[in-house]
This record gives structure tokens, sequence and C-alpha cells, in this order.
């Protein structure tokens, strides 16, 4: 293998571009050509690739966003445009791919390999730490210390005027960033997309946790929750506790950016490292992940198809801290 091309897709996440320099690094300390495409797939497809020295991903490591760029593309989903996309990777003479994204780029990536037998390792970039094979995913920390941030402050304008806050965080399917946002923000609670949401209990936990000495309240919700957004379940508990100031912050793609954070970039580096190794000791079709601090390579039809589930520590301890017990 002489040439590889690295690409994100998808969602962006901070820590893309310590993801992207580390490949290339790790690239060009093993002789091989390296190549970005712009734009994802989007990129692939209309031939938009240029090369990458050690120089042209200097000082990104603390950078958030991607200098890639990241697009959907969906014309990427039809043959034809995976057809064309192969005509531009044998264009550039690309021997091997190295995907930075999630569960729609990995979804790409599975159905490029089995047509056209390109090998692709991946690296798991994405906000909500929802992919099978990998502990943490790129960005995952960032975004839970930009909640952290936003829900120290508005705690205090909580208190100031004794209002219960409904802060909606980012998760489709997942509540991992509302748990863990929950529970380093000290929230009463965290509604989230694996458990069902029972109003009752909400509205229980209100009446009896609020008093003279206890009037404010945070509690956060995962966006992906069945029961809707935070405003609709906010509303809800108002009509029940109409006596209550209720409140609601939507975070949105706020948690998106911003420079990744230490955890972060040296994640990025270890994955971008092993995606380059992996594609040289012949792997391909996989995602390179961390589970126990070690490096591990997992199928994408297994990314794409296992849920990763909650971890269960992490759902203990948001319990006995706020004696809310999660339920399926």
């Amino acid at each position: 293998m002489k040439k590889i091309a690295v690409y994100t897709s998808g969602g962006d996440a901070p820590g893309m571009n310590a993801c992207i320099r580390a490949a290339v690094r790790a690239g060009h300390y093993n002789d091989l050509e390296v190549y970005g495409i712009v734009r994802g797939y989007d990129g692939m497809i209309n031939g938009n690739f240029i090369e990458l020295d050690n120089r042209a991903v200097s000082n990104i490591i603390q950078k958030g966003g991607t200098i890639l760029k990241s697009a959907r593309s969906e014309e990427f989903r039809t043959p034809e445009g995976r057809r064309k996309a192969f005509e531009q990777i044998q264009k550039f003479g690309i021997e091997g791919l190295v995907a930075i994204g999630g569960n729609g780029t990995f979804t790409g990536a599975e159905l490029f390999y089995n047509e056209y037998q390109i090998p692709c390792v991946g690296a798991p970039g994405t906000i909500d730490n929802d992919l099978f094979g990998s502990d943490f995913t790129i960005g995952y920390d960032t975004a839970v210390n930009t909640c952290l941030a936003a829900i120290d402050k508005i705690r205090d304008t909580a208190d100031a005027h004794e209002r219960v806050f409904f802060i909606e965080v980012m998760g489709r399917d997942t509540g991992y960033i509302a748990v863990r946002s929950a529970i380093s923000g000290g929230a009463e609670m965290a509604i989230i997309p694996e458990f069902p949401y029972d109003k009752n209990v909400v509205i229980n936990r209100l009446k009896h946790g609020t008093s003279d000495a206890k009037a404010s309240h945070i509690i956060i919700v995962a966006e992906g929750h069945q029961e809707g957004r935070a405003s609709m379940i906010a509303r809800d508990i108002k009509e029940a506790l109409p006596q209550l100031d209720c409140r609601v912050t939507t975070l949105g793609h706020v948690q998106r950016g911003g420079g990744p954070s230490a955890a972060d970039r040296v994640l990025a580096s270890r994955l971008g490292l092993a995606a380059v190794e992996g594609l040289l000791e012949g792997r391909a079709n996989v995602m390179a992940g961390i589970i126990d601090h070690q490096v591990v390579y997992t199928p994408f039809i297994d990314t794409i198809t296992k849920r990763k589930p909650i971890n269960q520590d992490l759902l203990t301890l948001a319990e006995k801290l706020n004696g809310r017990k999660y339920k399926e």
C-alpha cells in the first residue's frame, strides 16, 4: 500500500481535526502518500482530493470542526454515485481509506467496500457516543464539558429566580450526553431515550423536592426522547404544577463546536494512528475503537446494527445521587 486517503463525513465532532492529523502523520511515518477528501462522500464523487503533508496538518489539533469539511451525499446512496466515487479513487491511485464519522459514514463505507473492495478502516467521530465497538467516541467528552459549562451557568439563574429549568441536550438515540451531564452538573433528573418517561415521577419529584430551602431544579432531557422535546415535557409539568416557574433551554449545535478537550485530543490521535496501522495490517471494513484502554477493531456491520447500551455504572451512580431509578 502506497497511497491512502482520509475523509470526514456526517455530523462534525470536536477532535476530528486531531484524528485527521494523526492519520496523516502516521501515514507519512510509514512512507505513505496521504490525501484528504474534501466534503466526504460528495467530494469523493467529485474528485475533490488534496495531498496532505505533515505541514498541512500543523496547528489543527486544537481546532473544532474539520478542515476537510463534511457534507451529506444523497448521490452516494445510489449505485451510480458509488461508481463515480470508485472511478475517482482509481484515478488518484488510492489503495486504502480512513473514514472519520458515525453510523451513516460507516454504512456508506460498508456498501462501498462490498461493491469495490477498497479497504477502509473507520474512526468513530460523533458526540453522541453511540457507536458499538468503542467505550468513547471522538467529540463526546468535549460535548459533555460544553453542556456542563451551560448547566453551571443556568443553575445560577435558576437559583436566583427559584425556577425549574429543562435543559435539552443532543442524543437522538442515546442518553449518554444527558446522563453524564446530569451527574457532573448535579441535575435532579435525566430523561433519556432508553427508558420510558413517567410524567408522574417528575411531578412527584418536583412536589417533594421544592421547599423554602430548595426551590430551583435542573432536569436534563435528551433530544431524542419518545415523549418529545424538552418544551413539550416542560409544558406537561407546568400544567400539573402551575405554581412552578418552568423554563426551557435547548443547547443545540453549540455542543458540536469548540476546541476538543485533552481527552478527545488523545482519543482522536490514538484512533487516527490505529486506523492507518489497521490498513497496513491488512484490515478492511472495520472501525478502530478503544475498549478497556486497548485498541480493538469491530466490523462495520456490527457498529451499524448493534446497539450500544448505556453504561450501567453511570446509571447506578445517577440513581443513587438523585434518587430516581431507571427501569426498562
